[in-house]
């Protein structure tokens, strides 16, 4: 299946990126003066100077790099600032993300919470501030699966905002798009689909019909409109969508290889693979230019373009793909990271339809350790695992082992009863 929706992991850095620098730009005062040796004002500087840096290395893909950024900035405020300071928790959420962006989540949690405790404390419970800092553990727990925990802390975020800034603010638009991809997540279409509506309306109303967020807003409704198999309303939103992002970021940027990517997705999903296969192949070009070829963003392309190959029954180009989005996934991410199980079934399905079953078997297999491993035994994406797994058993003539991970795979489907969204 597609890697993803393609253009989440951009836009989730996009947003935690968002986020602290909505903490980073916080009016607090100075904290007392801890001795004379200390100036508390070239510290918050020096520690928004360092977690600004993590930042950019977090949206470029490069989180072994940002932790260690964090954990200096982490380092400097708590000598400097005490430990309850806001620009603590701006250093506790940069590292929680370039931890929770190499699979490390159980690192990544406790410091999401703390951050969020440090900013209730500082700020009080009804700051803009609190709000970005919900939205960032809400995003941590559902790249673990844990969306019960993640939408409450949403709703939250939107209320907070809606009360801060009103009902038509451009925040207010982030937070109903948050919460509509938490619905998405979950195959809750209908639920999903006014709110990105909202969201869109609110956009265009505020800042216009041109600005790269109307274009965020389009590729978001054009994506759960897709999800539906509305195919004829999603694709003029998407080449709207491009348009306005080739002309307002340039012809280069890494957002429009989102849109293309999922542009390609939906060509893909109805047959046009001819009219797919370019745009992915520009998608790819652009954020190899533009954010390295190493970047998890450029793994996905990857993903996506061997499945339309896979589809093709071109398995020789597609083989390499996987295998190159497969080390990039394993280098960045980490060899226990989700998008790696992901990448694992892809290339196991593809040795599948060439009756390579010996060399598919252990891929699933890796696959379903890490899956379990990170979103627990009963995660619906567990059950994607194991009925193609029970497949190659079955035609290795093993039936028993085969019939019992059936069972398992159908006890996981009825007690979840969602649907499972597409390109996920």
């Amino acid at each position: 299946m597609p890697m993803g929706r393609s253009r989440s992991r951009v836009l989730d850095a996009v947003r935690r990126s968002l986020a602290g620098s909505v903490l980073a730009a916080l009016l607090v005062p100075p904290a007392p003066v801890l001795s004379r040796e200390i100036n508390p004002e070239g510290a918050i500087a020096e520690a928004r100077r360092l977690n600004r840096e993590a930042e950019a290395l977090i949206a470029a893909g490069r989180f072994p790099e940002a932790a260690g950024v964090a954990r200096q900035a982490l380092t400097l405020a708590l000598e400097t600032l005490g430990p309850q300071h806001p620009v603590v928790a701006l250093s506790l959420a940069n590292l929680a993300v370039a931890y929770g962006s190499q699979g490390k989540h159980a690192e990544a949690e406790p410091l999401q919470r703390r951050a969020l405790a440090v900013l209730e404390q500082a700020l009080g419970e009804d700051h803009p501030a609190v709000a970005a800092s919900l939205n960032n553990l809400a995003l941590l727990y559902r790249s673990q699966g844990k969306v019960s925990e993640a939408e409450p802390l949403q709703r939250r975020a939107l209320a907070i905002r809606e009360k801060a800034f009103g009902p038509d603010h451009p925040t207010v638009a982030a937070s109903l798009n948050n919460l509509a991809d938490t619905y998405t997540t979950q195959g809750r279409y209908a639920e999903a689909e006014p709110l990105y509506s909202r969201a869109l309306g609110i956009v265009e109303q505020r800042l216009g019909t041109s600005h790269p967020l109307a274009a965020t807003a389009l590729n978001n409704l054009a994506f759960v409109y897709a999800a539906q198999g509305k195919h004829a309303e999603a694709e003029p939103l998407y080449r709207r969508a491009l348009e306005i992002r080739e002309r307002t970021l340039g012809p280069q940027h890494p957002d429009l290889a989102v849109t293309l990517n999922n542009l390609g997705l939906l060509y893909a999903a109805q047959g046009r693979h001819a009219e797919a296969e370019p745009l992915y192949r520009r998608a790819l070009a652009i954020v190899e230019s533009a954010l390295g070829p190493e970047h998890p963003s450029a793994g996905m392309t990857l993903n996506n373009l061997a499945l339309l190959y896979r589809s093709a029954a071109r398995y020789a180009e597609a083989e390499p793909l996987y295998r190159r989005a497969l080390a990039i996934a394993e280098k960045v991410l980490g060899p226990q990271h989700p998008d790696v199980a992901a990448t694992l079934s892809n290339l196991a399905a593809l040795y599948v339809a060439q009756g390579r079953y010996a060399e598919a078997e252990p891929l699933y297999r890796r696959a379903l350790a890490i899956t379990e491993n990170a979103l627990g035994p009963r995660h619906p994406v567990i059950a994607s695992i194991l009925k193609p797994l029970a497949a190659v058993l079955r035609a290795t003539e093993r039936a028993a082992e085969a019939e019992w991970l059936e069972s398992r795979a159908a006890q996981i489907i009825a007690s979840d009863r969602r649907p499972v969204p597409p390109g996920r």
